[in-house]
Formats: C-alpha cells, sequence, structure tokens
C-alpha cells in the first residue's frame, strides 16, 4: 500500500524511527561539495564527501553524472545517498541548476537501493535549496518513485 510523506522538524542527519535508513540529498555535476545540506553531512561522517570527491575525480571510468546515485553507508544500519541532480551551481541570475529528469532518474535507482535494504528514505526538500528548485515540481516525483513503491519517506524541515 503506497503511504504519504511524513513531515517533521529536525535535522536529516538524525533521522527518526526504528531499522535501516538511508539520507537522501543532492550534488552538484562539477565535483563541488561545500555549501548547504552537504555541510550537515561532512559533519558527522567524512566518507560521504569522500566518496563523492573520488566519484567525480573518476568518473571518466564510472557513472558519475546527471541522475546518477552513489550509496555511502555511515553506520551499521546507516547509509547516505548522493544523488547528482543539479547541473553546475547556482550563479547571478543565470538560472536554476536543479535538474528534475535527473532527480527523478535518482529517485528510481535510489528506491531500489531501499528496497534491498528494506529501509526508510529521509532528506531535507531536496532540490529545492541552493540548487534553487520548487517543491511542487520535486514532491510528486518522490511520491511517485519512492512512497508509491510503499517505502516509507521523511521530509526534515530544519528548524
Amino acid at each position: 500500500m503506497a503511504r504519504g510523506i511524513e513531515y517533521v522538524r529536525g535535522d536529516a542527519t538524525t533521522p527518526l524511527g526504528k531499522g535501516p535508513k538511508v539520507i537522501a540529498h543532492i550534488c552538484n555535476d562539477l565535483g563541488g561539495w561545500g555549501k548547504g545540506f552537504v555541510l550537515a553531512v561532512s559533519r558527522r561522517w567524512p566518507e560521504p564527501e569522500t566518496a563523492y570527491r573520488r566519484w567525480h575525480r573518476e568518473r571518466a571510468g564510472n557513472d558519475f553524472g546527471l541522475g546518477a546515485v552513489q550509496l555511502v553507508q555511515v553506520g551499521p544500519l546507516l547509509w547516505v545517498a548522493n544523488m547528482v541532480g543539479q547541473h553546475g551551481i547556482r550563479t547571478g541570475s543565470k538560472g536554476v541548476p536543479v535538474r528534475y529528469e535527473a532527480i527523478d532518474t535518482a529517485l528510481g535507482t535510489l528506491a531500489e537501493h531501499a528496497a534491498e535494504l528494506d529501509a526508510s528514505v529521509h532528506m531535507p526538500r531536496i532540490g529545492c535549496g541552493l540548487a534553487g528548485g520548487r517543491w511542487q515540481r520535486t514532491e510528486p516525483l518522490i511520491l511517485a518513485r519512492l512512497t508509491g513503491r510503499s517505502i516509507a519517506v521523511t521530509v526534515y524541515d530544519h528548524g
């Protein structure tokens, strides 16, 4: 049975509930890591940033690119999903870097991983911070790709 998204106030780097969990977030396709939610991730665990930078650096020989997902284990029942859903970074008024098609593809891959792990998924409002996206465009993708497959999703609003 399909579930809805649970919205809570809190920190997505300290996910609620029991069992296996995946913390999902959006990365850019430039190899940049240093602003936004990734700073909170890096404060908790060095592995996701290290893995992301290596993934980007060695991209000629791997799947790095828009829509790709890298799952990094940071605890016995906890993973961070680095999802490439942003083309470039926001600079001035040149438009927004969010790429909804890439987020949709990444969420489909994330659903496969979450199902294999029997994990719930936890995230901030992905694609809506530095990527410049709108939640009204992102939320239906999450509903279709994750909750539509009965994967529990919790979205954290900080503060």
